[in-house]
């Protein structure tokens, strides 16, 4: 994987097998993740979203611990994913990345605890999955305005931004941070010291053999 600009987020892009069926590629492999990150990633929750041209979800952010590290795929159309740090401290503040992931690429984005994320639909119709580290809460969950102009995301201005009630209502950065909602660096540094601390090295995990059929 590929680290982001955004600290604690990468980029995975797949190797695509193609032949005259089609292709095949593995989106996901243990071992390797756990080699690029130093700990595992516990898969708690998978979620599926289906959205239409011009829908934005996001930003979203859990507090830590436990947080919800996601990995993000999008399996069939476009998506603008983004990545927004919004740990308190941190030197990279406010700062966001966008990637575009789509059902050519098959790219993904893992994105870890303490990060906000969101994403806007590019194609007609656009299916994500996310593979998420802690169950929904929503005593947990929270979120940042897709459209602060404090954060800046450089929304893409062909299409109509679309959003649920939830997110539209959503506090500005500024306003999430005076309401203490917003994770401390600390906090994220010390909960991914700790999943390093307890996982497998990556020696021990399971050899698996990379399979083309």
């Amino acid at each position: 994987m590929d680290a982001l600009e955004v600290a604690d987020a990468w980029l995975f892009t797949p190797r695509i097998y193609w032949d005259m069926r089609g292709s095949f590629h593995e989106w996901f492999k243990e071992a390797e993740f756990q080699e690029d990150l130093g700990h595992d990633i516990n898969v708690a929750q998978v979620n599926c979203s289906v959205s239409r041209r011009g829908v934005i979800r996001g930003i979203h952010f859990a507090d830590v611990p436990p947080g919800q590290a996601k990995y993000v795929m999008c399996t069939s159309g476009a998506i603008m994913d983004i990545v927004v740090d919004l740990r308190l401290e941190s030197p990279g503040f406010g700062r966001w990345q966008a990637v575009q992931l789509d059902d050519e690429n098959r790219r993904a984005v893992y994105i870890s605890e303490g990060l906000g994320h969101a994403f806007v639909v590019l194609s007609n119709q656009a299916t994500v999955l996310y593979l998420c580290s802690t169950p929904y809460d929503p005593a947990r969950e929270h979120g940042v305005h897709p459209l602060d102009p404090a954060i800046g995301i450089s929304w893409p201005t062909d299409v109509e931004a679309i959003l649920s009630e939830k997110d539209a209502s959503a506090p500005s950065l500024e306003d999430a941070r005076s309401a203490g909602l917003l994770p401390h660096l600390a906090d994220c540094q010390a909960h991914l010291a700790n999943l390093r601390a307890t996982s497998m090295p990556s020696a021990q995990l399971p050899a698996a053999a990379s399979a083309t059929s």
